[in-house]
């Protein structure tokens, strides 16, 4: 008896062991009852992902990309606070904004604390995830089929019933197209491959974008006397800026010279241009014709719930959305997620997932947003979350992640270098307090 209600548990595989596979793999854990034990592909040897930083900055010794874009001197921009998962606090010792060495220890310590480690294969690559319909006494049935190869193996084959694909947006530089750019005489690079601002000392520097890493990294440049002109199509920025960094609009083109013509008509010539230009959606191992989406730099569709591919309701893209708090919604999709595999949740017909994915698409642009940021999800985030909770039966997050993060956006649009100086303390489910002496 026992041996027929082991092969009715569902497998699920889980592609990366960054925080998403991490949740993914643990709540899977939680189930045993439902789920067999996961089986967690993972390309490196270590657990998390992007938050697993590395000095290298093109290739490991077996010929591997690097895929974290952690730079050195890194802080966090969410505090500890609203970043944890609901169920696993951060060290209370440490201050609110926290180094990605903090996090990367964070979550070895969550990988651990739920015996996860064990069902993890490292230094796996995974070449093809594809979907299978398998011919059974009840009809057809969807299987997932993962073909991976470790580096110390060969070829490796299995059957899952679902797959959570948790490889982040955060390893694949987007390169804008540039005019003239074979013009340039000095060095051209992107955000990806920066570590530390030593090497920029007095050097001049070009930064094209003003997002959180254009930001941040300006300031890391000029603190080594670097000269930045920090480049975006933004208003002018609502703050002061150290004395070694000037705004600038747009690059139109490189001119045969090899300096950057701005929109205003300025000129510069510098010895760096630093493309901190974001990502693009990579997944190498997909098929997207075949899953029925789009999958373009800054766009993955559609998702039903930002989540799950219609014609495939059994494949689950964890953590697509941006401005978010990573970990919570990481917490809520993969639960929502297990909901659906073990029919707690009753998912509509390919059809209505597919008009609700357009609605919601529509519903964003009819509100101006651009294509390129329709995955952006910032104060939508919390009905979001709301409602796949609720759909669960799972309890919501607490009003004052909430409280807590608008307040910290005020912070940082007021002060984007002090910010992370201050202090917090989460008092109960709807009050935080502020600390005016740091907690370290």
């Amino acid at each position: 008896m026992k041996r027929t209600l082991r092969k009715l548990k569902l497998r699920v595989a889980v592609v990366g062991a960054g925080a998403a596979g991490l949740c993914a793999a643990r709540h899977v854990l939680c189930r045993p009852e439902v789920f067999d034990e996961p089986v967690v592909y993972e390309l490196s040897d270590r657990v998390g992902g992007t938050w697993c930083y590395d000095e290298l900055v093109d290739m490991v010794e077996d010929g591997r990309p690097i895929h974290s874009s952690m730079y050195r001197d890194l802080r966090t921009n969410l505090p500890k606070e609203i970043m944890m998962f609901p169920d696993f606090p951060f060290d209370s010792d440490l201050p609110s904004f926290i180094s990605h060495w903090d996090v990367q220890a964070y979550l070895e310590r969550y990988c651990m604390s739920h015996g996860i480690t064990p069902h993890i294969k490292f230094n796996t690559m995974v070449e093809e995830v594809k979907p299978i319909s398998m011919e059974t006494e009840k009809g057809g049935a969807m299987k997932w089929k993962v073909i991976s190869r470790g580096t110390h193996e060969g070829q490796n084959i299995q059957m899952f019933d679902s797959v959570f694909i948790c490889v982040g947006h955060y390893s694949a530089p987007h390169l804008p197209s540039i005019p003239g750019i074979k013009h340039f005489k000095g060095k051209v690079m992107h955000s990806h491959f920066y570590r530390c601002p030593e090497p920029f000392a007095y050097q001049s520097v070009v930064v094209l974008g003003a997002g959180a890493s254009g930001i941040d990294i300006s300031f890391e440049l000029a603190q080594a006397k670097a000269q930045v002109i920090l480049s975006h199509n933004k208003p002018a920025l609502p703050f002061s800026l150290p004395s070694g960094i000037k705004q600038a609009p747009p690059v139109m083109k490189v001119l045969n010279d090899g300096s950057l013509l701005f929109q205003d008509g300025s000129v510069a010539k510098p010895e760096v241009l630093l493309l901190c230009t974001g990502y693009s959606y990579h997944f190498p191992f997909l098929c997207p014709k075949e899953l029925g989406l789009e999958v373009q730099h800054h766009l993955v569709a559609p998702l039903y719930e930002y989540l799950l591919p219609p014609a495939f309701p059994s494949l689950f893209v964890i953590g697509m959305c941006k401005i978010i708090c990573p970990f919570l919604h990481f917490h809520y999709q993969v639960q929502f997620a297990l909901a659906v595999l073990d029919a707690t949740v009753q998912l509509p017909s390919r059809k209505v997932m597919e008009e609700e994915a357009e609605k919601e698409r529509q519903r964003k642009i009819q509100k101006g947003v651009q294509d390129k940021h329709l995955l952006q999800m910032d104060s939508d985030q919390w009905d979001y979350y709301i409602n796949l909770a609720n759909t669960a039966g799972i309890s919501p997050p607490n009003p004052v992640i909430q409280s807590l993060y608008e307040e910290v956006g005020r912070q940082r649009r007021a002060d984007p270098q002090a910010y992370r100086e201050i202090n917090y303390r989460l008092v109960d489910s709807t009050t935080w307090q502020l600390l005016k002496a740091p907690c370290v």
